[in-house]
């Protein structure tokens, strides 16, 4: 029986540290990592690898549940598939231990927790994203080109110059021309 940690940091500024150090402390005798990767996504190189070569008996240790994932389907799915396997889970900061009735139950409602906090998330983004634009605010990255470029641009490439060229007139990649263009239509 072996306890196998996970760690993982969702931006590429973010550290491990912490985590490793936790697990460790946890005797975990290996530890599977997943750097700048969103607990949202289901499919994690780290995770599998961990998954693949976790054997019967063993347990996996997180830090935290949300290190594991933010999407209560994918916890239980993945925490269920670890039950069939004889595989037990422990989360260290919220005190779950799989290997007993009364740590599945605080599993499944911790879990519901999680994705009740990512939900609010998405809404008071929406929310915002929804007020800056009442203030006349674009969201997102502003367009490399100006609607004068554009119109500028789809000239050229009618007059017969390759987008080749007007991009790097531009200093732009190709496809930001061809957009821009579609941008007029």
């Amino acid at each position: 029986m072996a306890r196998i940690g996970y760690a993982r940091v969702s931006t590429v500024d973010q550290h491990l540290d912490l985590q490793r150090n936790a697990l460790r402390g946890a005797g975990c005798s290996r530890i599977f990592e997943d750097h700048g990767v969103s607990g949202a996504r289901d499919r994690r190189c780290g995770l599998s690898s961990m998954l693949r070569a976790l054997r019967k008996g063993d347990v996996v240790v997180v830090w935290r549940l949300d290190r594991l994932g933010r999407s209560i389907r994918h916890l239980i799915s993945v925490v269920e598939n670890l039950t069939r396997r004889g595989i037990e889970f422990l989360s260290l900061t919220e005190n779950i231990d799989t290997s007993s009735a009364g740590g599945k139950l605080i599993f499944h409602i911790l879990a519901a927790l999680a994705e009740f906090e990512k939900s609010l998330i998405r809404e008071r983004t929406i929310a915002g994203i929804e007020a800056a634009k009442a203030r006349g605010k674009r969201p997102g990255r502003r367009p490399a080109l100006t609607e004068a470029q554009c119109v500028e641009i789809r000239t050229a490439v009618n007059a017969g110059t390759s987008v080749q060229d007007v991009a790097r007139r531009y200093h732009v990649h190709p496809r930001t021309v061809l957009r821009g263009i579609e941008r007029l239509r």
